[in-house]
């Protein structure tokens, strides 16, 4: 049913007024913001390494914290964050918000260390690298920074709905875990397939290749999925041969 006054369906104002954060969002002032404070991404970077060892340290001769409900809480607010970008088409502000994101998913690792939970290296240096990247790659729109978004955000749907359901103490099938680390290389496998092609695209001006950007995450990216490869050997197919006495 039309609205008489504006000729507009009520469901289709609605959903103008969800987009009104995005008709004021500055995508110039935004990059330009991110062009002059981008090498501040090393420096959060070294605090993030600094905090996350010093907290582990600290926690040694300490009994772990629980936080259940807040860690609940937090992965469950990045699951809908996640979400959100299923409901709304990827656009300048949405690239930004997932750039930041980026910053926000350093927390992940103090739970980690705060729980006094095994923290591997992939963790923390798949948070650091990503955060960096992610930086660079918003201050200079490199090529494909939407695809690499939405690919990212589709799989962090899934992982920390995971997070969410373990948190609160749900038992997850093996089967499930098994599901997500496997999507993470999905993800890793895509993203140096983007690469590939950028690299074939790299003489149309519609797909301009910022070459550092373009080296530093191949090389992230490979190394991932490297990590992800091995860490599902060694955490599945290796217990598994164990549990059936190989």
């Amino acid at each position: 049913m039309l609205d008489m006054e504006t000729n507009t369906d009520p469901s289709e104002l609605q959903l103008l007024g969800a987009y009104d954060f995005e008709k004021d969002f500055n995508h110039l002032e935004a990059r330009k913001w991110m062009e002059e404070n981008w090498q501040k991404s090393f420096i959060i970077g070294f605090i993030y390494l600094i905090t996350v060892f010093g907290i582990q340290h600290f926690m040694k001769e300490r009994r772990p914290f629980s936080l259940r409900a807040p860690l609940t809480l937090w992965s469950f607010s990045l699951t809908l964050f996640s979400q959100s970008f299923f409901i709304h088409p990827v656009s300048k502000l949405s690239i930004y918000l997932f750039v930041l994101s980026k910053l926000v998913e350093l927390g992940d690792t103090l739970f980690i260390v705060l729980r006094k939970k095994k923290l591997i290296f992939v963790h923390w240096y798949h948070h650091l690298a990503t955060m960096i990247i992610a930086c660079c790659a918003y201050k200079d729109m490199a090529a494909g920074l939407g695809w690499n978004a939405a690919l990212n955000l589709s799989i962090h749907c899934l992982t920390y709905c995971y997070y969410t359901v373990t948190a609160m103490g749900i038992r997850v099938p093996a089967s499930i875990a098994m599901l997500i680390t496997t999507s993470q290389m999905v993800q890793m496998t895509g993203f140096v397939i983007m690469n590939i092609f950028l690299f074939f695209w790299k003489d149309n001006k519609l797909c301009q290749v910022n070459w550092p950007v373009f080296f530093f995450s191949t090389v992230l990216y490979t190394t991932l999925l490297a990590l992800f490869f091995n860490f599902f050997i060694k955490t599945y197919l290796s217990s598994t041969r164990k549990s059936k006495g190989d």
